[in-house]
């Protein structure tokens, strides 16, 4: 049977999108550079210094493409994230050869936005009983098709998949430049991730921003990654969380739906962005 998205309904299309999943977005960038092929093709091929956010605003569009945004541009979606990783190739600076579409390099990025997707919800919005976490990764699994990631890249099920994120975290992802860049980002962003938003705003914001994403990121990675790469959680950073964690789990009875569920706004709004960057037509 031929790839498709997640219907309509099913336990990705109603989880992946919550807002509260953004906490995890530092998270899921330090798991992907601290491998050792992501972090040579963003240190050759990407402009994260000048462009912070772009990395994330085109994870952003490929995630809601492939879940919101219908068969056609999923399908599309996945073809041309996976021929812009054909480019993505060269030589470490330990003259180690590299591509981007190793399969292991390639499956691990995947599998970072499910892993961090439900520790999210986990710690700051709809935790997720092991049944629904057991078929949202089905479904995520099922998405790499999408993107051909090999099937047998990722475990089958939801547990055997937390043992495969550990080992990865032990035996594969190490600190690096790359790393320590996107913290630095991170830490004090001069750019504000929302191009409508108002200077002024973004001054204003910045500061409690910049400290939610840094808590958010450290509480998000596993516990040796999070040494390994130097960041700490003491006393005073675990309250701030356990705050932060229980005012957003609270909320969720009066969450908007537009908030528990951004992707089809989030296509809408970045319609013209969308049609210009990736060629893509999503209605208005």
């Amino acid at each position: 049977m031929d790839p498709a998205p997640p219907p309509r309904g099913s336990i990705a299309w109603r989880y992946a999108s919550d807002a509260r999943t953004m906490t995890g977005a530092g998270a899921a960038l330090i798991l992907q550079v601290a491998h050792p092929t992501v972090a040579a093709g963003v240190r050759e091929h990407s402009n994260f210094q000048e462009d912070p956010w772009g990395r994330l605003l085109r994870t952003l569009d490929h995630v809601n493409l492939l879940i919101y945004g219908g068969p056609e541009a999923a399908r599309a979606t996945g073809e041309r994230l996976r021929e812009m990783h054909k480019r993505i190739k060269g030589v470490a600076p330990d003259g180690r050869r590299y591509h981007a579409l190793e399969p292991e390099a390639y499956a691990w990025v995947h599998a970072t936005l499910a892993w961090v997707i439900v520790d999210a919800h986990r710690r700051f919005g709809r935790p997720m009983r092991p049944d629904q976490a057991e078929r949202f990764y089905a479904e995520w699994r099922a998405l790499g098709g999408l993107l051909r990631v090999r099937e047998r890249d990722l475990p089958e099920t939801w547990p055997a998949f937390e043992a495969y994120v550990h080992r990865m975290v032990d035996e594969r992802l190490s600190d690096n430049d790359v790393v320590q860049t996107v913290l630095r980002t991170l830490s004090a962003p001069a750019q504000s991730p929302a191009p409508w938003l108002p200077d002024g705003a973004w001054r204003v914001l910045r500061v409690p921003a910049a400290r939610v994403l840094e808590l958010t990121t450290a509480a998000l990675l596993p516990a040796r990654l999070r040494s390994r790469v130097g960041l700490h959680l003491g006393t005073r950073e675990r309250a701030e969380l356990r705050l932060l964690g229980g005012v957003s789990r609270r909320a969720t009875p009066v969450m908007p739906a537009a908030l528990r569920r951004t992707g089809p706004g989030y296509l809408q709004l970045r319609h013209e962005a969308i049609a210009r960057e990736h060629g893509l037509q999503i209605a208005a």
